[in-house]
């Protein structure tokens, strides 16, 4: 089985598009990789200039289509969507190759993606408010299909005596800053909580919440250390705030926290509460207040958070791993 696989590698830590190019090799496909933003123009320009932008992109769809015709998939599975041309897929289907698309971030700049969504084979969504808005686009075909995990990265780690005293909290988060987290956060600075993430130095030298960040940008090995050393992970999603932007994906983040075997408070988030059971596998949050009232309750209660913790493990890694995914991608597609 022969996938050629566009998508982008973060230069500063391995992110969705590794884990499903593990999920490939494990499951025994030849794959190809080509980085869809391999830009010549820098961005400042490019956000400046709409022809320099659409001269670049039309620079990387031919590009593609080169290398696919060189290296003859089966399928040409795209991963996000936004900079491949529909007349890029439609070229490409021309040779006899099926088509898949896979949306993996929130509905921000989503025109390119409703654009060249119908003329994919297949496509599938990272949150159901993207499958929500490719259906009512009149996308066929169409899969909703979460984020995973990947569990020879996302596992158990073992933690020194120093690596608790640097990571362990009774509450941790990791996620950049986001007005509605500061809000809902403020609220806790009564507990020894520990905030890791980018933004979280603009806040204000009055914010009680000074003392609680212990670093900026933290690497996939310290996020496995904050996991293995925290009582509590909380997870807030992102909210457009004003409104106008649906966003009701499960993170990546919730898959990975579970399958670490860290015991994980999360927001309400519709994705969440349609793939997990509450209080089961994880627990979720509403408010502040009910957030405060279950901390203190699970803080009291080490045994129930490691029964909860367990039951999220055993469910990500039956059901949610990347490979699970990958191969309902190649079953639909007709190719498994």
């Amino acid at each position: 089985m022969k996938v050629f696989f566009s998508s982008y590698r973060n230069p500063n830590f391995i992110t969705i598009t590794e884990y499903i190019e593990n999920a490939l090799k494990i499951l025994g496909c030849e794959a190809l990789y080509f980085n869809n933003r391999e830009f010549i123009i820098p961005g400042s320009i490019r956000d400046r200039v709409a022809y320099l932008n659409r001269l670049d992109l039309k620079r990387i769809n031919k590009k593609l289509i080169a290398e696919i015709k060189s290296f003859k998939p089966d399928l040409f599975l795209e991963a996000g969507g936004h900079r491949i041309f529909l007349e890029t897929v439609e070229e490409i289907k021309r040779h006899g190759i099926k088509t898949a698309l896979w949306t993996i971030d929130s509905p921000i700049d989503f025109k390119p993606v409703i654009k060249a969504a119908p003329h994919y084979n297949f496509v599938f969504t990272g949150g159901s408010e993207a499958y929500d808005i490719l259906k009512e686009a009149g996308v066929k075909s169409l899969h909703w299909l979460p984020f995973a995990c990947d569990p020879d990265i996302h596992k158990p780690v073992k933690v020194t005596d120093e690596d608790k005293k640097i990571y362990g909290c009774d509450v941790s988060f990791v996620g950049s800053h986001y007005p509605v987290r500061e809000a809902l956060f403020t609220g806790l600075s009564d507990f020894v909580l520990g905030i890791w993430g980018p933004g979280w130095d603009k806040l204000p030298n009055n914010s009680p919440l000074k003392k609680c960040i212990r670093g900026l940008h933290t690497k996939p090995d310290e996020w496995l250390k904050i996991y293995s050393s925290s009582k509590i992970i909380l997870s807030q999603h992102y909210s457009d705030p004003e409104g106008r932007i649906p966003c009701h994906q499960a993170s990546p983040r919730v898959y990975e926290v579970l399958a670490c075997g860290a015991f994980l408070m999360v927001d309400g988030q519709r994705d969440v509460t349609r793939l997990f059971k509450d209080r089961e596998e994880l627990v979720i949050f509403r408010d502040t207040g009910e957030l405060k009232r279950l901390i203190r309750y699970y803080l009291e209660r080490p045994e129930e958070r490691k029964r909860i913790a367990d039951n999220g493990r055993k469910k990500v890694l039956a059901e949610h791993t990347y490979r699970h995914r990958v191969q309902k991608i190649l079953r639909i597609a007709g190719l498994s």
